[in-house]
């Protein structure tokens, strides 16, 4: 049994969420305020072992064609310093899409008070939701991947 802390990096965000191997479940635990990478890995590091985990999966945000751009070398430098920090193993996973399906799986973002548009601080709050669940996409696609490499019956 292990267990994953899945991360899906963002320009100011990082959406962070759990997952068990042994029990198949899969939670968003939290959104951080991106910083630089000593400050970020040190708040992956302590929200990792709160969570006792096991490995990090970190969200590759690969082009559409699956060929790797700027972005997808800047996330594997971001994540080598952090995971230096954290001291803990580094599993990649395909992110792709992974924003679309926490939009479609948290719904709209809700109006403001009077019908209008939502205030900055409800739009931020709606923005680390989907980090989170986002998050959690790459984490339960893990846990798919892992789960269909296994031989039948074990």
């Amino acid at each position: 049994m292990s267990r994953l802390l899945a991360v899906d990096l963002g320009e100011r965000r990082i959406g962070l969420a759990i997952a068990d191997t042994a029990s198949g479940s899969v939670r968003p635990l939290a959104t951080i305020r991106r910083s630089d990478t000593d400050r970020d890995g040190r708040s992956i590091g302590r929200l990792a072992a709160e969570q006792r985990a096991d490995e990090l999966v970190v969200g590759l945000p690969l082009n559409m064609d699956g060929t790797e751009g700027p972005q997808a070398e800047a996330t594997r430098a971001w994540a080598a310093a952090v995971t230096e920090l954290v001291g803990l193993p580094l599993a990649w996973r395909d992110e792709r899409l992974t924003s679309e399906q926490a939009e479609l799986r948290a719904g709209p973002a809700g109006r403001g008070r009077s019908g209008g548009p939502p205030s900055p601080a409800a739009r931020a709050a709606y923005r680390a939701r989907i980090d989170r669940l986002a998050a959690a996409a790459i984490a339960q696609a893990e846990l798919d991947a892992r789960l269909a490499a296994r031989p039948y019956g074990r």
